[in-house]
């Protein structure tokens, strides 16, 4: 099943201006106490959460498997005088990254969890993130609310078409998805679909397909609990309401079972 791998070109200017990317980190930090706290982030990508984390004076660690990306975050991180002692970039696997140390806080922002599809693969990913919590620590996980009435719909196309600027390319970038969705196995297949004009008018076209599960939240309490974690408080949304069945994110603050 092929899994989700961004291009480090358009990465950053894709999600620029997402209504909910500008919420999600600031929610998040709003739960740390002020006392310095060591973060780890899984799947760091270019560092958009743990820059600003590692800014607000915490300690982070942030590991991806892509170097590509890691390259950029480094860049980033080293551009706002940010030290590798404030905000230690690795490359790792998920399943396989194993730190010497342990973490007050382990974070997984924007849906990474859907991207392990089979439950072997959630429970590995799990075990290996209570390994690198403090006996008290805690674990931050952000995934989306499945929308029953879009589940419903085996296939979408032309989704979200939109338009943005990449620097790197110095052109505007058109980009839409398709899905389609196999509810047997909780799994929805996404294509999405770049397409830009380069200096000579020559097209381009570009398409990065993944698959990412959908988690619904009984079934994830579930899964916490079989790995040793516990649930304290499940949100709905980056304002801090409750989870309802309408809510568009799931977002749980856990502990050690």
């Amino acid at each position: 099943m092929p899994q989700y791998r961004a291009n480090p070109l358009f990465y950053d200017a894709e999600y620029d201006g997402m209504k909910m990317l500008q919420n999600d980190v600031a929610f998040f930090l709003d739960h740390l106490p002020k006392k310095r706290q060591k973060v780890l982030e899984v799947a760091v990508g270019t560092g958009r959460c743990a820059i600003p984390i590692a800014q607000a004076g915490h300690q982070v660690a942030g590991f991806d498997i892509d170097e590509r990306m890691l390259r950029l975050a480094r860049q980033k991180r080293d551009a706002v005088g940010l030290r590798e002692s404030d905000l230690k970039l690795i490359q790792a696997d998920a399943l396989k990254f194993r730190a010497k140390e342990k973490f007050d806080w382990v974070c997984i922002f924007f849906n990474t969890f859907l991207a392990f599809t089979t439950l072997r693969q959630q429970d590995q990913f799990l075990q290996n993130v209570r390994r690198h919590m403090k006996p008290k620590g805690n674990l931050w996980l952000d995934i989306f609310n499945p929308d029953l009435a879009r589940l419903a719909k085996p296939r979408q196309r032309r989704v979200e078409p939109r338009f943005f600027f990449v620097p790197g390319l110095g052109r505007t970038v058109c980009s839409w998805t398709d899905i389609d969705r196999d509810p047997g196995r909780q799994v929805q297949r996404i294509t999405f679909h770049y397409q830009f004009f380069d200096e000579h008018g020559v097209e381009h076209r570009e398409k990065n397909v993944f698959d990412l599960a959908f988690v619904f939240p009984r079934e994830l309490e579930l899964l916490l609990d079989r790995n040793g974690l516990r649930i304290r408080k499940l949100y709905g949304n980056y304002d801090g309401s409750d989870l309802q069945s309408d809510s568009p994110r799931m977002i749980a603050w856990c502990t050690i079972r």
